[in-house]
């Protein structure tokens, strides 16, 4: 196994790694920077789009560009102008609230949640928006969303809520893209200020959660026991994603400046995006939101 810092913009930051299979090439963002990034699997051509406001997360379109969760709502992202489209705000009642970490199912349906700001309550929902642009509510009481993820058949979704020391499972159902049956999937219980946060599936049906603060990434088998863990040269990595033409490099965002004080600082390579090659392990392509 080699860790290696792939790209070094300092991201405030940095989330959502996704992986586009068509074009070969990575995005990811920097939720505090209002930007979305893009290079190669080798960290070459570099490229960055300004959002005008926080970013919680972005998918790939079947079409062209991107749909993104900025803070007020869910926009269309235009990689040619640069332009962002509001679709729909789903919490204009909550100022104190953003839109945060999400990902597309297998049927081209944008899962994303909302975020308390200052993570101390329950504020946040979980939402579907669908190919129709139609929001739907799935859950709520949450107070940051994030690790939203499929088993390999699609049936089981997996999600967190960061400061409940646990990774969910749902049954998720594909025809209708409705959840039910929430159970607890694992606990985390590896530190003090140990929290959840970006997931990945890979090929074999293994999680995959950044546990921020803690500087650790976890696999976890489909019955939830703890299978490996790699610990990460910086303390606040933030998501995983697998990639590179042969879906075998797992992609890590960390971030550069805590969001609230109460959180701990890092060394010289915060806010890099690193890339670990060698695990033997293969990712799978992340489907494009069908709007």
């Amino acid at each position: 196994m080699r860790i290696e810092v792939l790209v070094d913009v300092k991201t405030t930051l940095g989330e959502g790694p996704v992986w586009d299979v068509q074009d070969q090439r990575l995005y990811w963002i920097d939720s505090f920077g209002c930007r979305v990034f893009r290079c190669t699997a080798d960290g070459r051509e570099i490229r960055a789009w300004d959002v005008p406001e926080k970013i919680g997360s972005m998918a790939l379109r079947r079409g062209c560009g991107a749909v993104v969760s900025l803070a007020t709502g869910f926009h269309f992202l235009d990689f040619e102008t640069g332009d962002t489209t509001l679709i729909v705000n789903p919490e204009p009642d909550k100022p104190n609230n953003r839109l945060n970490d999400g990902k597309v199912d297998q049927r081209g349906r944008f899962i994303a949640g909302s975020m308390d700001t200052q993570e101390a309550g329950p504020n946040g929902s979980l939402y579907r928006l669908d190919p129709d642009l139609s929001l739907h509510r799935l859950d709520d009481g949450i107070i940051v969303s994030n690790g939203p993820c499929w088993s390999p058949d699609g049936k089981t979704f997996y999600f967190s809520d960061t400061w409940s020391d646990e990774i969910w499972a749902y049954d998720y159902d594909l025809e209708t893209g409705n959840v039910a049956n929430r159970r607890t999937f694992t606990k985390l219980g590896m530190s003090p200020g140990c929290a959840t946060d970006g997931s990945t599936v890979d090929a074999e049906g293994f999680v995959w959660n950044a546990q921020c603060y803690v500087g650790k990434l976890c696999r976890y088998a489909p019955d939830g026991s703890l299978d490996r863990v790699i610990e990460m040269p910086v303390k606040k990595v933030t998501s995983v994603s697998f990639g590179g033409p042969n879906l075998d490099i797992l992609f890590v965002t960390s971030m550069a400046r805590p969001p609230l004080p109460r959180f701990p600082g890092d060394g010289v390579q915060r806010g890099s995006l690193f890339a670990i090659h060698d695990l033997g392990i293969q990712g799978l392509p992340e489907p494009r939101f069908g709007g």
